[in-house]
C-alpha cells in the first residue's frame, strides 16, 4: 500500500514562516557585519564548493543542526551557546525556514531566516568567497 502523506512541504514551510522572523537579503548585507549576528549556512558542502560562501558565515549542515545546537549532545558546537542572533540561510530559502523554526522550537533565540537564501544574497550584491574554505 502506498504512503499517505498528511502534511505537505508547502504547509510546513508556510507554518514555519509564520512563526519566525525573516530578513531580506539586502537588509542582511548590513546586518551580517554586526558582531552579535551569526549567519548560519545550512547548505550541503558541495553547494559551498560549487557556489561559494558568505564570508564569516558558520556552516552547519542541515542533517547535524539539532545535534550541534543541543548543549547536551556530544556534537554540540560552542557557537550555538553564544548570546547572539542566529540568521539561517540555504540556497533558496526553504530549508533554512524549516531549520530556523526547528532551532527556535529547541529554545535557541533569537533566530531568524534570510528570505531567498544565498541566491538572494548574491542577487542583492552580497560578498561571496570562492575557492578553498579559509582556515579558522
Amino acid at each position: 500500500m502506498p504512503q499517505t502523506i498528511t502534511k505537505s512541504v508547502k504547509s510546513m514551510v508556510d507554518g514555519a514562516r509564520a512563526a519566525i522572523t525573516e530578513h531580506s537579503a539586502a537588509d542582511m548585507i548590513a546586518k551580517a557585519k554586526d558582531p552579535n549576528v551569526v549567519m548560519v549556512d545550512i547548505r550541503d558542502p558541495r553547494e559551498l564548493e560549487r557556489d561559494g560562501r558568505i564570508p564569516g558565515a558558520f556552516h552547519a549542515t542541515r542533517g547535524m543542526l539539532e545535534f550541534w545546537i543541543d548543549p547536551a549532545s556530544p556534537y554540540f558546537k560552542p557557537v550555538f551557546g553564544e548570546d547572539k542572533e542566529f540568521v539561517f540561510f540555504c540556497a533558496g530559502g526553504l530549508r533554512s525556514v524549516l531549520a530556523a523554526k526547528t532551532a527556535q522550537d529547541m529554545g535557541l533565540k533569537p533566530v531568524s531566516h534570510m528570505i531567498g537564501g544565498f541566491g538572494a544574497w548574491k542577487a542583492a550584491g552580497g560578498e561571496v568567497e570562492t575557492g578553498p574554505k579559509p582556515k579558522a
